[in-house]
C-alpha cells in the first residue's frame, strides 16, 4: 500500500533534513545509550527503528504491551538484523513498582524518550478514563523526568500533539498541561518535545480502522468535513529523533506542512484507499444500509461507505502546530519548524493542579465537570465544547 499517495504527497517530508544531518546523527547515536518508553506503539516503534538503524551503544525499550514488544523485535530481526550494542525490551508499566525497580538499576542512559500516551479524543467520554489520561500524559511524564534527572540522563524527550495548540478537547489540553510541567522540569534537565500531525495508519487511528474494516468485511465510515495533516510512521520517528538529538532546552519541533498542499479529509483518503485495493466506493445514506450492502457489494468490487459530517465532542475544526504568541525558528531546518520557549514556570498553577488531582484520586470520586473546571483554570483560553455525543456512539 502506498501511504504517501493516500495522504496526498509524492515524497518523504524530512528526507533533506535527515540527509543534511546524517553524519552527526550517526556519530551521536552510535556513541550513546537510549531508553525508549512506550516504544512498542506506532510512534515508539518508528523511533526505536531510527535509533536501532544507527547502532547505539545501548537501546532499551519499555512498553506495557507484551505482544507489541514481541512484534517489534520480530520486525527488527527480520529487517535490520542485529546491532553490536545492548538491545533489550521490557514489558513494564512505567507507573508501576516494577518499573521503579528497573530504572533504579542505573543503566546510565544518555537519552530518555517517552512516547507513552493516551492519545484518543474519545478517552474523555467518562471520568475514569479521563483521569487515567491525566495520570499517563501528565504525571507519569513528570515522574519519569524526575527519574531521568536522578539517573543523570543528559536529555529527555517526549511527544506532545498539534492539539495542544489552542486545545478544544481534553486530550489536547492534557498535553498542553504536560508542556507546562515540562517547563518546570527544564530547570534541571534539557527537555525537548514535538507537536505532531496525525500518523497515518497508526494503531487505533481511523485509517488503521480502515484495514480492520476490510479484514472483517465491514463498511468504511469517515467524516467528510474534517481535514487533517498526516505524516507516515517513518516520518514520525524521524521527527522525534531530530527533536531529541538536536532540540535545545524547551524546544518544540513541528512539521512545516503547507495548508494548501497537505491538508486532506478522511473521506478523501478512504476513497483512495479503496481504489488501491481495487474497490469502488459506494456511498450509503445510513448505517443500516451500509451494514446490509457489505454482504453483497464486495463481490462486485464495490465497498459501502458512510461519509458524514462530524458531530462529536472534541473534534477541532482545523489543525495548528503553534499559537500566535509563540516564538518560531523557521530557518534552522528545511521542513522542521521549532517553537523557542523561554523559561516561564507557572508554579502556583502547577502546585494547585497537583494537589487537586491528588485529592480527587484519594477520594476515588470525581466528575468530568470537576476536571474540566480544573483544566479551564490551567488553560484560561481552553475552548472545550461538550456536544453530548462521542465517537463510541457512532459506527
Amino acid at each position: 500500500m502506498d501511504i504517501l499517495e493516500l495522504i496526498g504527497r509524492d515524497r518523504m517530508f524530512f528526507d533533506a533534513d535527515i540527509h543534511a544531518h546524517q553524519d552527526e546523527l550517526q556519530e551521536i547515536i552510535s556513541s550513546s545509550s537510549f531508553l525508549v518508553l512506550g516504544g512498542a506503539g506506532s510512534i515508539g516503534q518508528a523511533v526505536t527503528k531510527e535509533i536501532f538503524n544507527r547502532n547505539p551503544k545501548r537501546l532499551h525499550v519499555v512498553d506495557i504491551s507484551e505482544n507489541n514488544l514481541v512484534e517489534l523485535v520480530r520486525d527488527l530481526r527480520s529487517s535490520q538484523g542485529y546491532i553490536s550494542g545492548d538491545f533489550k525490551t521490557f514489558a513494564l508499566d512505567i507507573g508501576s513498582l516494577e518499573y521503579e525497580s528497573f530504572i533504579e538499576k542505573g543503566y546510565g542512559y544518555d537519552y530518555v524518550l517517552n512516547l507513552s500516551a493516551l492519545k484518543h479524543v474519545r478517552s474523555e467520554k467518562d471520568p475514569w478514563t479521563l483521569m487515567r489520561m491525566i495520570e499517563v500524559n501528565i504525571f507519569n511524564t513528570d515522574k519519569t523526568i524526575q527519574q531521568s534527572i536522578e539517573q543523570n540522563a543528559k536529555k529527555y524527550f517526549c511527544v506532545s500533539t498539534d492539539k495542544a495548540a489552542n486545545p478544544v478537547n481534553m486530550m489536547g489540553a492534557s498535553k498542553r498541561i504536560m508542556e507546562m510541567f515540562l517547563m518546570r522540569r527544564s530547570r534541571e534537565i534539557n527537555i525537548s518535545t514535538a507537536r505532531f500531525a496525525n500518523v497515518a495508519f497508526s494503531d487505533g487511528s481511523l485509517l488503521h480502522g480502515f484495514n480492520q474494516r476490510i479484514q472483517k468485511r465491514q463498511p468504511i465510515v469517515a467524516p467528510n468535513d474534517v481535514k487533517r495533516y498526516f505524516v507516515t510512521p517513518k516520518e514520525s520517528g524521524e521527527l522525534c529523533l531530530m527533536s531529541c538529538i538536536f532540540g535545545e532546552n524547551r524546544d518544540i519541533f513541528f512539521p512545516k506542512l503547507n495548508e494548501n498542499l497537505h491538508l486532506i479529509s478522511f473521506a478523501e483518503i478512504a476513497v483512495k484507499y479503496l481504489k488501491q485495493l481495487g474497490y469502488e466506493p459506494y456511498l450509503c445514506e445510513t448505517e443500516d444500509e451500509a451494514r446490509e450492502l457489505v454482504k453483497v457489494l464486495p463481490e462486485q468490487k464495490k465497498w459501502p461507505c458512510l461519509f458524514t459530517e462530524s458531530d462529536t465532542t472534541g473534534e477541532k475544526d482545523f489543525e495548528e502546530f503553534f499559537t500566535k504568541n509563540e516564538e518560531l525558528d523557521l530557518n534552522r531546518f528545511l521542513n522542521l519548524g521549532v517553537i523557542k520557549n523561554g523559561l516561564q514556570v507557572e508554579e502556583q498553577k502547577l502546585t494547585r493542579f497537583e494537589k487537586e488531582i491528588s485529592s480527587l484520586r484519594k477520594s476515588k470520586k470525581w466528575s468530568k465537570e470537576q476536571i474540566v473546571d480544573l483544566f479551564n483554570f490551567m488553560i484560561p483560553q481552553f475552548g472545550h465544547e461538550e456536544k453530548g455525543k462521542y465517537l463510541d456512539s457512532k459506527m
